[in-house]
């Protein structure tokens, strides 16, 4: 008996699937493009033109990032339209903190096999964060791998290329001993600490995504799941008008680990706890856990997910300019000189 030829569907991977999906997030896709794209999707690579920039020394800055295992919480509540949101902002607000702006960004997405509905809506999350935060999405890749995935599962990974002046990159050398600490307020968790998280919420507490939790007034998926906030519009319309010193972008690595990565040698960040209200889902997350207050402090950024470093003359300014447009913004520091050498220091009351 003659064996029928193997074909590659019959592997896991369905071509006539990809193509489908290809097709309905064109429009998606094309609705988040600006000037400067020069190719639709669905070839070989993105095209995009510099040129239009004003810029005297223009510098390229690109970022990657992904969500970590707030995936998991997106897969448990079966939904998928805003994680994409999240794989944006990850990229975009690291770009920021050098002071450029996102021009184009290409996602990544990996899964056992295709669910195009899943993934439109994925996509259609990153569409809004491109919108959010003024860049394109011009590519990405789409990939089926059987084996190495398991059913249901998927994996994102996101790539956005900016461009600033390099005589205006912010890297933190103009910050000097005296200047203040503004902190503009998170959405939440944003997208990092999921794996303490879920520990805490799903596997000591025994939580449910559709239990409504009375100090967050919603439930705990939807707590989990709000999108991580994109500050490109705040940063780079308040960039237009004021001296910014440093930005840095609270992440993986909380207050402790990210400060230290933008200051100079001999300077120390001092941050006062009580000047910003800490957002119950981290005090919640604190006391049922038995979460020290450090290790809070170095996993998650407790309310503040960007932090601006400015002159001392320009606080009020500062203030004003990052709350109209449209962030909650709050004084919570100054730098002051690195005590024993030229060390960079985080200094936060109660905690180091």
């Amino acid at each position: 008996m003659t064996q029928s030829p193997s074909k590659y569907s019959e592997a896991g991977v369905d071509i006539d699937k990809g193509n489908l999906f290809v097709s309905r997030i064109k429009s998606i896709v094309a609705d988040t493009h600006r000037r400067g794209v020069l190719s639709d999707i669905g070839g070989f690579s993105g095209l995009f033109a510099i040129g239009n920039e004003d810029l005297k020394n223009p510098v390229l800055v690109a970022s990657t990032d992904g969500v970590g295992t707030k995936l998991n919480v997106a897969k448990l509540c079966n939904k998928h339209d805003t994680i994409g949101i999240d794989l944006v902002a990850m990229c975009v607000n690291d770009v920021i903190v050098s002071g450029a702006k996102p021009l184009f960004f290409l996602d990544y997405f990996a899964c056992n096999a295709l669910d195009v509905d899943v993934a439109t809506e994925v996509v259609r999350g990153i569409a809004e964060g491109c919108k959010q935060a003024h860049c394109s999405l011009i590519g990405g890749e789409t990939a089926e791998m059987p084996g190495l995935y398991q059913p249901g599962d998927y994996d994102l990974a996101g790539f956005v290329v900016g461009i600033g002046d390099r005589n205006a990159i912010i890297d933190g050398s103009d910050i000097r001993v005296g200047d203040r600490i503004i902190g503009l307020a998170s959405s939440g968790f944003h997208s990092n600490g999921y794996s303490l998280i879920r520990k805490v919420f799903f596997e000591e507490l025994g939580h449910k995504v559709d239990d409504f939790i009375e100090e967050f007034g919603c439930t705990v998926g939807e707590a989990l799941l709000r999108p991580t906030r994109i500050y490109v519009d705040s940063v780079v319309n308040t960039l237009r008008r004021c001296k910014i010193h440093g930005l840095v972008h609270i992440t993986g690595g909380g207050f402790i680990d990210n400060v230290p990565r933008i200051l100079p040698a001999g300077c120390a960040a001092h941050i006062h706890r009580d000047s910003w209200p800490i957002p119950p889902c981290f005090t919640y997350l604190q006391d049922k856990g038995n979460i020290s207050v450090g290790e809070m402090y170095r996993t998650f950024n407790m309310g503040i997910g960007m932090m601006v470093i400015v002159p001392e003359n320009s606080v009020d300014d500062m203030l004003h300019q990052f709350g109209a447009h449209g962030e909650q913004p709050y004084l919570i520091g100054e730098i002051k000189a690195a005590q024993g050498g030229n060390g960079r220091q985080v200094v936060i009351d109660g905690v180091c």
